[in-house]
């Protein structure tokens, strides 16, 4: 799981919670089922049985992979349409090729985002490269889902690509986590991604045995995904391990722990952490259409048939 790491995380800003933080408890924890996705790729769906409330503005999140595949595998999605909200995809290992019909797109690979305001509406398809496909290899990754409030739902879409190398890095007061924010702020420090919605995002890497514990902002909520290794959330050391989701309550500090002991596959607790400020509106979704009313999703789906949300590159005529 190589995304981006650095030899010493001692030479890095080191960022911790105050004394007198509140620790957030942790509510639920939950295991993602397994599933498929796109045209076959295998994925865990993060947020499946948790209650909305607890993840707004985040719709759902699938980790995709981790597999290898052997030649002619891999997999990707077809072209399919989004309106309403935004979708991030940050890619572990592996590469995927991106295109939309607004002219976005691009290549990303170990560590790199791509994150795509859907909005107005668009078209856009995700794939593995042709030499990945004839080769087969390791790929990895996650897609999440935002959401965007009504005010922002209509605005013209926009793609950002976000390299691994542009990351902010930081660590824990004995360097023992190395910490990626992907977007938003953590103690003061800001991730490249620019959000509608102010949300944080980060990707924790944390040693066996060593605990880091989070200043988290107390108008966000707090979800911790662990996509490899095994640990504990929380001042209590509630167990989580690969695959499962830790929500947390009100506070502001979170608390994740490595075990002692990981297996030889995952040296490390790799874990995603994620704070956002919940939009409390009405939410209508159905399929790739994140709207706010069940009217606004019908008209979602009349403007998509009328390829009022783009065309195909190399197609003269809409996509229906």
């Amino acid at each position: 799981m190589p995304a981006v790491t650095v030899e010493n995380p001692l030479t890095l800003p080191r960022v911790a919670a105050s004394a007198d933080a509140v620790a957030r408890p942790v509510l639920a924890v939950t295991t993602a089922p397994t599933g498929f996705e796109g045209e076959g790729f295998p994925v865990r769906r993060a947020f499946a049985g948790i209650n909305y409330k607890y993840l707004d503005p985040f719709i759902m999140m699938d980790q995709m992979g981790e597999v290898e595949y052997a030649p002619g595998e891999p997999k990707g999605t077809p072209w399919h349409p989004h309106r309403g909200f935004e979708t991030v995809t940050y890619i572990i290992d592996g590469t995927f090729v991106h295109q939309d019909s607004n002219g976005g797109g691009g290549t990303i690979t170990n560590g790199d985002t791509q994150w795509m305001t859907a909005g107005s509406g668009l078209l856009h398809i995700e794939a593995p490269p042709e030499a990945l496909v004839m080769s087969g290899g390791l790929f990895h990754g996650l897609q999440l889902w935002v959401n965007l409030p009504a005010a922002d739902k209509m605005k013209d879409p926009r793609y950002q690509d976000i390299r691994g190398g542009q990351v902010k890095l930081l660590t824990t007061a004995d360097g023992g986590a190395l910490l990626r924010v992907i977007a938003g702020e953590l103690d003061g420090h800001d991730g490249p991604g620019i959000t509608h919605t102010p949300i944080t995002m980060v990707h924790a890497t944390v040693r066996p045995g060593a605990e880091l514990t989070l200043p988290w902002r107390e108008e966000f909520n707090g979800l911790a995904y662990v996509l490899a290794g095994r640990g504990t959330v929380g001042a209590d050391r509630r167990p989580v391990r690969m695959g499962q989701t830790a929500v947390f309550g009100a506070g502001s500090s979170l608390t994740v722990r490595a075990d002692e002991t990981q297996d030889s596959h995952t040296p490390d607790l790799e874990v995603v952490l994620l704070g956002g400020r919940p939009i409390r509106e009405p939410m209508a979704h159905y399929g790739p259409f994140v709207m706010n009313t069940r009217d606004e999703l019908q008209q979602a789906f009349e403007d998509f048939q009328a390829g009022r949300l783009g065309v195909i590159p190399g197609e003269r005529i809409p996509h229906t």
